[in-house]
């Protein structure tokens, strides 16, 4: 390309025409983005932010961010700074000499100066192109460099995420680090660009204040002395607003952590029917953050209100004091003056006290991010000192060791513990729950803090955890994770994981998407691919925590035999396990007892010890194979995969999550009616409209009045007149009191209408998302929610009002410009008209593109928010696989895409912008050309008028317009807010008809009921059978058979057909909220929600201490809250991540008995349990609910052989329904085969238990 062509494409924006072009015949999708700069890419400039972190931490140490950061940038900025300064003093001097000089031609009419003013007008219309096409790259630089800032700043805090310690985890929330990374980050781009006129400003003004000296005398310093006290008024405005926005941002913290928590704990909200607890506290959390906002609103305000009156007024002061002194008043000397103020008032006024706040607000941002990046970070000592090249015997040595979970904790959670475990032995780990055996295996991956003692691993190790950690990618991609595929090892760890089958029956077989935290799978399925992926890695020790619990016995005993004592047999392996039917077959067995090691022996030794061993033994039974038929596996994988994967069918994508919806064309009007309805009603609306017409009216009444004044003054000079300056000066002071008062008052009336709109849509949308259906949830990840409600409601807070409030004065401004030059020469009209409508249809043309781009650039940031939020819950996963690396790179391509949208759509408006202030340069260079060759009797006045009013809206015209387009591009966040209130919302019943008793029996019908997920995807098929009054029933089936769904039916979270009948009242017609508050349930996965434990029991506060304590008593929890000092008030972590799964589990039924129901649900509620704990569960369940109708889904069959009845279940419909003594002597009885292929002794264990209990439900 020659230098000509690349100065034209570089100078002119020409290589954004073809991107302009294309995208208005057809929009822009995801295909259209370009490929990441290699300056944009977030790896390398998070690699060159972090190593200056590091470097600038050691010798800065509250300030490392602030100097890393500028190391890295600080050579752009500064260079850009001087670039502008140098254009825009220039514009400053000789601007207002050219406006001198045109106006003195027409005031004083010599012919002689006729080829000075054709010199002047060009130099005016020459420094006009100069100064669009200067201020145009250096924004387009100055955006650029801010991009990179937050790029390179959220690579810092992801990397950061990953190596959080336990302690810093319990220091912040998922919901803060995302406000970190979609908020305080973004005050790069969004505030920070203006930031080199915090030092342009001071300078302009310097020069300014000579440049009015030369025009107005020691008249010039009454103006700049009023425009200088304010300046101090400005800088505490600015110091305020920070304080106020830093308050703001601690606020929304709480907030989105608050929704992040209620998002993935909506199931159990609704079952519990919490939504108004939570409702309440996110009510609060928004009213505080409302508050907080409402006063940065009132602050900024004034400071919008002194940018628009401050330089007229100081005008006014400097020609008052002008004419007081005995000057005689020209237009020359007017405009001049007009000209230099005009100059210094978007500079003092408003760009200057921006760029002070937004150097408050960005070091606010970065004290925050710095805060983070300096949490304390899990030890780089890692257990895998193998070289992989290098086997040696694996060994794991403890001596010694106390460990916290956090280092302030005053307690230790494991207590002298001694281990020494070495070759390729079998270890399983067994304990209460509670007692320390998930945690024994977070010391071995080094999550534990060692308070005191020493812990040496040799070997490399792999992890699978407890709660199965899956990832919205394949199945393949979750089983490989960040290893390199090798087929015949993938191949036999499916096969040994019981998954073969299952990927068969997947419609895209090991591609399919599982969907976020693996939804789409059941719970089997999502411990064997959490399995998978452990055991794929070819490590030297493996750590298991309680693999088997959640998948039933023939799959367990598969594992088992094939997995962990075959496949791995070469492996040193502990397994942490409540299935004490395998431990006839393990090496050794550790006993843990309140964070303990009590035992450590063979299995024959522990038997004789004398222990309490002995006793969990007599919980199950040891020594038999859990053995069921290949018949019964085949059918149970059949019918799994047919009900969680029929929704794939006849999909061309293998995900189960709907893909964000791009909407395409332009914003509808029904989004701009609902955000200004939101605010007010039509009076309201119409009255701040007032105000703004009137604001402008009086403003522009003003500037009239000074070209009616010099027109007095010269037409008074020309027939030896005289002007009365004291009817001149009440005049001119009336206007100007006016506009001060009008500017505040507007200003102030509309943010507070823009405040109450930004409240309803945010009472309004959470209403309808805690309100919806769970299928929305289940379509909707929690990323993408969390999304709408942390980055687009910022949005509509803060940046719509205040773009909305510059469109509308800007526009305003445009028209009375317009207007005032047509009371000079109507003729005006018809340029100005033409003006207008090319830029209405090149924003047409603009909007095809940005406004695409804009939603684009929202969907693309959803992906990063998912991608951290399940980071941080599956660290001690990928930090024991080492997989750090893949989730930074995965983490990096998400940047860039959204990188790429980014920097396209400010490519896109600042050449949007460029080209609208060419063509208003054109459009000015005709009108000065017109007044210079067309001269037909103008007063001095009317050309000052005519040059100031379109010389003001140079750069105000194209700003104005690129801001009514991104007022547009911001409307998609209202928009994708609005989105949701299309979400199915569950159905608004009448409870009138109900007895205030009800339900006083617990008898449940249900009579034909089918269910579905989705319209494709039915679940429960006409379902008829009838549990009597106080009946204890068990729910057996395999996995997929309908059993979850059953219950899900019974509490009515998915609409059904048919009649389900509690006690002669049809629940499909009663209110939900009645419906779920009178059945309790302990569901299969325990959620704690942050906070006191007493909020977690009973957040209705309806229940008395002594109620409370009774329960935790009888869950045998009391000693554990009572040890702590705060008691009942203790402090329950996010997630409850201070509290075991079994511990969870406990308290999950400790809910149970305080609401103390006739109906009571059990979820799978012992899948995860040591068998001395299930005991407890049963025992409590038997003492407390004795007279209560209680179901219970169960794996374990031991647990419902003492059913009133059993349930037998699969695809979705009842097959058999009796007592297990029954049905155990049907021939061809489903569930007797069941219990037979058990094996002999469990077998026999569990038909005495059958009969036992019929024997004496008989006699009852």
């Amino acid at each position: 390309m020659c230098m000509r062509s690349l100065f034209n494409v570089t100078i002119f924006f020409s290589y954004m025409i073809p991107t302009f072009i294309q995208n208005y015949r057809k929009g822009v999708n995801r295909d259209d983005v370009y490929e990441p700069l290699k300056a944009h890419a977030s790896a390398t400039l998070g690699d060159k932010l972090e190593a200056l972190w590091n470097d600038a931490t050691r010798k800065y140490e509250k300030f490392g961010l602030h100097v890393a950061l500028f190391k890295l940038f600080g050579f752009e900025l500064i260079l850009i700074a001087v670039v502008k300064l140098i254009s825009e003093v220039i514009t400053l001097i000789v601007m207002p000499m050219c406006v001198d000089n045109l106006v003195s031609y027409y005031e004083h009419r010599s012919e002689a100066n006729v080829e000075d003013t054709y010199i002047y007008g060009s130099v005016l219309i020459g420094i006009l192109f100069l100064d669009g096409i200067v201020d145009h790259h250096a924004m387009l630089a100055i955006m650029h460099v801010c991009m990179k800032m937050r790029v390179s700043c959220c690579s810092l805090i992801y990397r950061k995420s990953l190596r959080l310690s336990r302690t810093s985890l319990a220091q912040t929330t998922v919901g803060q680090v995302i406000n970190l990374l979609s908020t305080d980050v973004s005050k790069f781009d969004q505030t920070f660009v203006l930031y080199h006129y915090a030092f342009l400003g001071p300078l302009e003004t310097m020069i300014g204040t000579y440049l009015l000296y030369r025009t107005l005398g020691v008249a010039a310093f009454a103006g700049i002395a009023f425009l200088l006290l304010f300046i101090p008024l400005q800088l505490y405005l600015c110091k305020k607003i920070a304080v106020l926005r830093l308050r703001t941002a601690f606020r929304t913290d709480e907030r989105v952590r608050l929704m992040n928590e209620i998002l993935n704990g909506i199931q159990v909200i609704k079952m519990y029917t919490w939504e108004k607890p939570f409702a309440k506290l996110i009510d609060l959390a928004r009213r505080h953050e409302i508050a907080s906002i409402r006063s940065h609103f009132f602050l900024e305000s004034i400071m919008f209100s002194l940018e628009m009156f401050i330089t007229r007024t100081c005008l006014f002061i400097s020609l008052v004091v002008f004419i007081a002194l005995g000057a005689t008043m020209t237009a020359d000397i007017a405009y001049a003056a007009t000209s230099i103020y005009s100059l210094l008032r978007p500079v003092m006024t408003m760009l200057f006290s921006i760029s002070i706040a937004s150097y408050a607000e960005v070091h606010i941002s970065i004290k925050r991010v710095h805060s983070f990046l300096s949490y304390e970070e899990q030890p780089v000592d890692s257990p895998e000192s193998t070289s992989p090249l290098i086997r040696l015997i694996p060994n794991i040595c403890i001596k010694d060791v106390c460990a916290k979970w956090i280092n302030t904790s005053s307690d230790n959670i494991l207590t002298n513990i001694n281990l020494d475990l070495h070759g390729n032995n079998l270890t399983a780990i067994i304990g209460s729950v509670g007692s320390g055996k998930s945690t024994l295996l977070h010391l071995l991956l080094g999550e534990l803090y060692t308070a005191s003692g020493d812990v040496r691993i040799r070997g490399t190790v792999s992890y699978a955890p407890q709660e199965a950690w899956l990832f919205s990618a394949s199945v393949k991609q979750n089983i490989l994770f960040c290893h390199d595929y090798n087929e015949e090892r993938y191949k036999k760890v499916l096969k040994v994981c019981a998954l073969e089958r299952d990927l068969a029956l997947f419609p895209f077989g090991d591609r399919t998407i599982i969907g976020e935290k693996g939804k789409s799978l059941s719970g089997g399925q999502k411990a064997r691919i959490n399995l998978a992926r452990c055991i794929y890695k070819d490590a030297d020790i493996y750590l298991l925590d309680d693999p088997l619990s959640a998948v039933d016995s023939k799959v367990g005993k598969h594992i088992f035999e094939n997995c962990i004592k075959d496949f791995l047999k070469d492996k040193m392996r502990i397994l942490v396990t409540h299935q004490l039917q395998f431990l006839n077959w393990v090496d050794n067995i550790v006993v843990l007892e309140d964070g303990k090691i009590v035992a450590e022996a063979t299995f024959e030794e522990l038997q004789t010890s004398g222990l309490n061993f002995a006793k969990i033994l007599d919980q199950q039974d040891i020594g038999e194979d859990p053995v069921q038929g290949e018949k019964k596996q085949r059918s149970r994988q059949n019918s799994e995969s047919s009900q969680n994967y029929e929704q794939f069918k006849d999909d061309d994508e293998d995900t189960l999550d709907q893909e964000e919806h791009l909407t395409t064309g332009h914003i509808k009007s029904e989004v701009y009616a609902s955000y200004f309805k939101a605010g007010g009603n039509y009076l309201v609306i119409i009255f701040v409209a007032f105000t703004f017409i009137a604001n402008q009216v009086v403003t522009n009444g003003g500037d009239y009045f000074v070209s009616y004044w010099v027109n007095l003054e010269q037409k008074a000079l020309e027939t030896n007149g005289t002007v009365d300056k004291d009817d001149i000066i009440y005049i001119y002071s009336g206007l100007t009191g006016g506009t001060m008062i009008l500017a505040i008052g507007h200003n102030l009336l509309f943010f507070v209408y823009a405040m109450r709109a930004s409240i309803f849509i945010h009472n309004e949308i959470f209403q309808k998302v805690s309100h919806a259906s769970m299928s929305f949830y289940n379509s909707n990840p929690v990323g993408r929610i969390l999304n709408r409600f942390s980055k687009d409601i910022g949005i509509i807070d803060d940046y719509i009002p205040f773009i909305l409030n510059d469109m509308t004065e800007i526009l305003l401004m445009l028209l009375g410009a317009v207007v005032l030059s047509a009371t000079v020469n109507p003729w005006f009209l018809l340029p100005s008209f033409g003006l207008v409508l090319l830029f209405y249809f090149l924003r047409i043309v603009f909007l095809a593109t940005s406004r695409s781009v804009k939603r684009l650039e929202g969907i693309n940031r959803s992906p990063i928010l998912t991608h951290l939020t399940a980071t941080i819950y599956g660290l001690s996963t990928i930090r024991a696989f080492s997989a750090q690396k893949l989730l930074i790179q995965e983490y990096d391509t998400l940047q860039d895409k959204h990188s790429s949208s980014w920097y396209l759509f400010i490519s896109a408006s600042r050449a949007f912008g460029f080209w609208l202030e060419m063509i208003c340069n054109i459009f000015v260079s005709g009108i000065i050309i017109s007044l210079i060759l067309i001269p037909k009797g103008y007063y001095g006045g009317d050309i000052g008028l005519v040059l100031t009013q379109y010389l003001g809206l140079m750069g105000a015209l194209q700003y104005g317009m690129r801001q009514w387009s991104e007022l547009e591009n911001n409307m998609t966040s209202v928009e994708r807010i609005l989105e949701f209130r299309g979400a199915q919302l569950e159905p608004i019943r009448d409870s009138k008809a109900v007895p205030k008793l009800w339900p006083e029996f617990g008898k449940i019908v249900f009579e034909h009921v089918s269910m579905s997920y989705a319209p494709d995807l039915p679940i429960l098929s006409n379902l008829n059978f009838t549990i009597q009054p106080g009946e204890k029933v068990g729910i057996v089936g395999r996995t997929g058979a309908g059993k979850t769904s059953t219950v899900a039916a019974l509490f009515q979270l998915y609409n059904t057909e048919g009649s389900i009948i509690i006690d002669e009242v049809d629940i499909t017609r009663i209110n939900l909220e009645l419906l779920r508050s009178k059945i309790s349930i302990i569901p299969q996965d325990p959620v704690l929600f942050k906070g006191t434990m007493r909020k977690n029991l009973d957040p209705f506060e309806e229940y008395s201490d002594d109620v409370i304590w009774n329960a935790l008593e009888q869950v045998e929890l009391k000693s554990t809250v009572d040890d702590a000092t705060a008691g009942l008030n203790m402090s329950v972590w996010e997630n409850g991540s201070n509290f075991s799964i079994g511990q969870r589990q406990l308290i999950c039924l400790a809910r149970a008995i305080i609401r103390n129901n006739k109906i009571l649900v059990m979820d799978e509620a012992t899948a995860n349990v040591d068998p001395y704990t299930d005991g407890l569960i049963q025992k409590t369940i038997r003492d407390n609910f004795a007279h209560c109708t209680v179901i219970t889904i169960a794996h374990r069959l031991h647990t419902i052989m003492d059913s009133d009845r059993v349930l037998v279940m699969d695809a979705g419909c009842v097959i058999e329904f009796d007592h297990p003594y029954n049905l155990l002597h049907h021939k061809n009885s489903i569930f007797a085969s069941m219990v037979e292929t058990t094996g002999k002794n469990i077998s026999g264990k569990l038909h005495c238990i059958a009969e036992e209990s019929f024997l004496k439900l008989k006699n009852a």
